[in-house]
């Protein structure tokens, strides 16, 4: 597993992470046991990043991480958690009063002195523009409260305001096939500042599993359900924004181009991962065959797979099928 700087910190992570809001809600029910089996395989399988957020499973995802590091110190995993999405989206929720008592929780749930790192999870663009919103995470970086601190964005003008600050460590920003806009500008920007772009939502929500068919169907409590259009939170999280049936054509022309015994998904994460600017990806994982797969697929890194002949072809069903719908949103 190739490893690389996590921005300025000194630290590094695998290039394949682990997104773990399956682990707490909204994908349908993960055991306790299964959770706990996904984390393990995939630090068996090298990955050192695990991402979570305070929100999923309202603590469920971080205290199950918690209890894995409890009873398997692993001192090379660094754990990205998130922040924010307890409170209303009204800017002055965002101060360092709530910082404090949200990452007091977040310690607590995860067993640990000092967070890693914590990213605001996609707040106001006037958050993210405020000065304000910095002093308070330095102040809690000096407290010792934690190590570093990043932010989680939806839209690339999001990412880029976030990436002018000078002690931001990483950006989050959602990038696979199906979401390409990040190529403009923000991988370029957080390249030149030396700042991590973590990769989220890279198999669009599962679209490019090439597992799914217009009669598939999820759970009730699965995001997949109920968030198709923006009924809950932010549309692009669910399939990338991108309509289910055209996602589906998509996902089907990559599939078919891809050599023998190399998958869609493999091909995807790796492609992703092999793009300038991009410091670590985190897929998703509701059992240990996805788990596994997932951080296998660092392999094709340093295999034969033509990853400039996946890029073209990105690029060109990309302009064809999505880009007119997707590309101004985000």
């Amino acid at each position: 597993m190739q490893k690389r700087p996590l921005g300025r910190t000194g630290h590094d992570v695998s290039a394949i992470g682990l997104g773990t809001w399956q682990l707490g809600s909204d994908w349908g029910s993960v055991s306790e046991d299964d959770a706990l089996a996904v984390l393990a395989v995939s630090a068996d399988r090298g990955v050192t990043l695990f991402d979570t957020a305070d929100v999923y499973g309202d603590g469920r995802s971080e205290s199950l991480i918690g209890r894995f590091l409890a009873d398997r110190p692993t001192p090379e995993i660094t754990v990205a958690t998130k922040m924010g999405r307890r409170a209303a989206q009204e800017p002055e929720n965002y101060s360092l009063e709530n910082f404090r008592t949200w990452t007091a929780r977040s310690r607590a749930n995860l067993g640990v002195e000092t967070l890693d790192l914590v990213q605001l999870h996609c707040p106001p663009s006037t958050v993210i523009e405020d000065a304000a919103t910095y002093d308070a995470l330095d102040a809690l970086v000096a407290e010792g409260a934690i190590r570093a601190y990043g932010v989680s964005v939806e839209t690339c003008a999001q990412a880029l305001a976030a990436i002018a600050w000078p002690n931001v460590t990483n950006v989050q920003i959602i990038f696979n096939p199906f979401r390409l806009k990040p190529l403009d500008e923000v991988l370029p920007a957080a390249a030149a500042a030396g700042v991590s772009i973590f990769a989220r939502v890279p198999l669009a929500s599962g679209l490019l599993s090439g597992r799914y068919t217009a009669a598939t169907t999820f759970a009730e409590n699965d995001h997949r359900s109920f968030n198709r259009h923006g009924e809950a939170f932010d549309r692009g999280e669910t399939f990338s924004g991108v309509d289910y049936g055209i996602g589906l054509a998509a996902a089907a022309e990559l599939t078919a181009a891809l050599p023998e015994g190399v998958s869609l998904p493999a091909a995807t994460l790796a492609w992703i991962s092999s793009q300038s600017g991009v410091t670590t990806v985190i897929p998703g994982a509701r059992n240990v065959q996805q788990a596994v797969s997932n951080a296998d697929a660092a392999a094709l890194l340093d295999a034969d797979f033509d990853v400039a002949a996946f890029d073209a072809l990105v690029h060109e069903v990309y302009d064809r099928r999505l880009r007119e719908a997707t590309h101004p949103l985000w």
